[in-house]
């Protein structure tokens, strides 16, 4: 059971602003909330997210620590 006078008020309709258009409406303690980003606007929800990736990280970091995959089960460097 919920405490009398102890919680914040709900808003139920509350309205989420994304560059000063309303994008959507939610239940929040605040009557309006203001992002920058949302879904309708990120890249990975648009489609439009580049993986900039041209050197994996993986193979930098064999290649850093001198393993670059030679190694067999015992852990030691094949000649």
């Amino acid at each position: 059971m919920a405490k009398p006078d102890i919680h914040p008020k709900w808003y139920p309709d509350a309205k989420v602003y994304c560059n000063g258009q309303v994008v959507m409406t939610v239940g929040s303690t605040k009557p309006e909330l203001h992002v920058d980003v949302w879904s309708g606007n990120h890249p990975f929800y648009t489609g439009t997210q580049k993986i900039i990736d041209t050197e994996g990280r993986v193979e930098r970091f064999l290649r850093k620590y001198g393993m670059s995959g030679e190694q067999n089960a015992g852990g030691k460097k094949k000649k």
